[in-house]
């Protein structure tokens, strides 16, 4: 299967590192011409640069613009007027007892995680609609269907933009867009090193550490190892194409087998 997305224009949020920016390397080595986006400028333009020297020819926007406000989004409108595929890949997560949450933290939480993702949606999917062609994709999480004890409030949000995602594909029904969720599982981030080894400790060299997180805090996954960003990026790939015509309104799995069902 030989996947050319030459043509089209694809924004994946939060993008200056991590799954996202392994996201936007697999849709310019695809063909797209790609938006990366951060907060932070210097970040966004490393970004930039790492896929343009990695993708030779690689048509490659940097718009630096905090995309969990809504005068975020309205900056990045200005810049990129329409789309063809859109990654809402921004968000946040960290470790926290649940009785410990506050009113301020939850609200946050669900104005990075689920508020962008709405608001960049609601911004590019009518004119996706009105050309017949369009590819929305949420990053979402195992999180979304096992909640996990230590990051509640993260689980929350996921569950939040399976929904969201429904809703979407329902509202573009018949007009040649898709709106899907991935599901991600606990993958190889610098964001989960730190958080790896906020549960487990600094002792350990990370092989260890990372068996041991897998072990103790995510026993069900059957592959016993983080997912690699690549490996996301690969389904992000397949969907944002003509191949995946017929996949809309779901939740795809990219979790190593984590989610103890059948069904999502």
């Amino acid at each position: 299967m030989h996947i050319d997305l030459s043509g089209r224009r694809a924004l994946v949020s939060g993008s200056s590192q991590g799954i996202g920016l392994a996201i936007a390397t697999e849709l310019a080595r695809a063909g797209a011409s790609v938006v990366v986006n951060g907060r932070d400028r210097d970040k966004t333009e490393r970004a930039r640069a790492s896929i343009t020297s990695e993708v030779r020819g690689a048509e490659v926007t940097a718009v630096a613009t905090d995309l969990a406000s809504a005068d975020g989004a309205a900056t990045l409108r200005e810049q990129v007027n329409d789309l063809d595929i859109l990654v809402n890949n921004l968000g946040i997560f960290g470790a926290k007892p649940v009785l410990e949450i506050e009113d301020d933290e939850w609200r946050r939480y669900f104005e990075v995680n689920v508020l962008s993702a709405v608001r960049l949606i609601r911004m590019y999917l009518p004119g996706m609609m009105d050309r017949g062609f369009g590819r929305v994709m949420n990053i979402a999480s195992d999180s979304a269907v096992v909640t996990p004890i230590e990051m509640v409030h993260y689980g929350t949000t996921k569950t939040a933009l399976l929904a969201v995602t429904r809703g979407y594909a329902k509202a573009a029904a018949g007009t040649g867009v898709t709106v899907n969720s991935v599901m991600a599982g606990p993958t190889h981030t610098p964001g989960v090193e730190d958080f790896v080894h906020e549960l487990v400790g600094d002792e350990l060299p990370w092989d260890q550490a990372e068996h041991q997180f897998m072990m103790d805090h995510r026993p069900h996954s059957l592959i016993q190892r983080l997912i690699e960003p690549t490996e996301i990026a690969a389904m992000i790939v397949y969907l944002s194409s003509e191949f995946a015509s017929a996949t809309t309104g779901g939740a795809l799995r990219v979790d190593g087998g984590y989610i103890d069902s059948i069904l999502p």
